[in-house]
């Protein structure tokens, strides 16, 4: 069948469409705001002050369009951006899964291993024990409430983090910073030592690209849940909520770590629990220890979604992927057992690395920022290729500002990889 024929007619867009369409996009908000976010965002204001708001806003809108591909895609063509992939280069699909295989397991165990580090909080034990349990807990999860959990559990906790974090960002900036204003943009982050930072910064500002593809799969999920086919208008207005939502925390959570840490002298720990405790500190610090138990557990149940996401996500794509290889198409590239027997294996291969990684967890997050971060360009191309490609209508390719935006950001972003990989060969 051809694009065109499983293309659905353009609609208006409406509150009920809207209400029936939306998903997707808030399941990427819960997917980004995990590690860039809690860990990422806050450490860049602790270290750097507001240096890094600049970067940190330019990363959000340099892969913006980006990850835009994913939604317009399938809404105007009825195929996954897989299959796009799939049929604007016959090399593009396996290189799409030999990036997601490379990414997912470090994710998913990076990820949970936060979360692991966040319920020490509330329960006893090591961090890597308790994201051992916490990534069971997920499976389990997916295998029994498919879609429908991961859908409903996502909407409820970015609505919590949303508020909590508004809350508190709020209290802090009238209480007023614990340095001086001057101090905010020192020291410089512009230097060469910096350069590994920033790039794990930019690696999952908001979440790596190769999760376009996710909220692609994700809108015929919602379709087989709703019964109701996005239009363009629909699948871009949950698309930009979510993206919006993103941005936001992303610019709280700096604030609250230059707020809060910056010029004290402190800095993040590398450990699992400690971490989990200076991050809460950020919260209660201005809102007082009666918000400890809220805040800890929206933080907490965020990562915890982030952990759920990328479970389902990475092995959803995979199983897709693979389908696409062997002769399937459009919504029967998802097939429930196979995505099951991928999400099993990605839970296994997690959990190796989480019983058996020898270093911190701050290392395994950075570890991950960065592998996701030096395969941004090879993403970006593709998903420009693909929406501005044959298999798109003109109407519907990036427009001019769009498309300039997402030029220019796949030039600075193949800059950075270039300079860290300089960096490396000359450390």
């Amino acid at each position: 069948m051809s694009p065109a024929a499983r293309a659905e007619p353009a609609r208006p867009l409406t509150r009920r469409g809207l209400t029936q369409a939306l998903g997707p996009g808030i399941l990427l908000a819960g997917a980004a705001i995990g590690g860039s976010h809690l860990v990422a965002s806050t450490q860049a204001g602790a270290r750097y002050g507001l240096g890094l708001l600049a970067l940190v806003l330019l990363a959000n809108l340099f892969k913006y369009p980006f990850l835009l591909v994913g939604s317009r895609f399938t809404a105007v063509t009825g195929l996954s951006l897989l299959e796009g992939y799939q049929r604007q280069r016959g090399w593009y699909l396996p290189v799409y899964l030999l990036i997601t295989f490379a990414t997912g397991v470090a994710n998913i165990a990076a990820v949970t291993a936060v979360a692991g580090g966040l319920a020490t909080v509330f329960l006893p034990g090591p961090p890597n024990q308790l994201a051992l349990g916490l990534l069971s807990l997920c499976l389990l999860l997916l295998l029994l409430g498919h879609y429908r959990t991961l859908d409903r559990f996502s909407k409820l906790i970015v609505a919590l983090l949303v508020l909590s974090t508004v809350a508190a960002t709020g209290a802090i900036l009238w209480q007023g910073p614990v340095a001086a204003a001057p101090a905010f943009f020192t020291p410089s982050p512009w230097t060469l030592a910096a350069l590994p930072f920033l790039v794990a910064l930019m690696g999952w500002m908001p979440c790596p690209l190769d999760l376009a593809a996710w909220s692609s799969l994700w809108i015929y999920a919602r379709q087989e849940d709703s019964g109701h086919r996005g239009s363009r208008a629909e699948v871009e207005a949950d698309f930009n909520l979510g993206y919006g939502v993103t941005v936001l925390m992303a610019v709280l959570f700096l604030l609250l770590g230059a707020w809060v840490m910056h010029g004290t002298g402190d800095s993040f720990s590398a450990a699992g629990g400690a971490f989990a405790q200076q991050l809460i500190g950020l919260y209660t610090a201005s809102l007082s220890s009666w918000a400890k138990p809220l805040i800890a557990a929206a933080a907490f149940t965020t990562m915890l979604s982030t952990s759920l996401t990328c479970l389902d996500g990475y092995p959803r794509a995979a199983s897709a992927g693979v389908r696409l290889l062997r002769g399937f198409s459009g919504p029967a590239v998802h097939d429930r057992r196979n995505h099951q027997l991928w999400m099993a294996l990605h839970f296994a291969l997690a959990g190796a690395v989480l019983g058996l990684w020898p270093g911190s967890m701050g290392a395994l997050v950075q570890l991950a920022m960065v592998v996701s971060f030096v395969t941004t360009p090879v993403l970006a191309w593709m998903n420009l290729r693909v929406i501005q490609g044959r298999q798109v209508a003109p109407a519907d390719r990036l427009g001019p500002g769009l498309l300039a935006v997402a030029r220019l950001g796949l030039v600075l972003l193949s800059v950075f990889v270039l300079l860290f990989a300089l960096s490396l060969r000359g450390g």
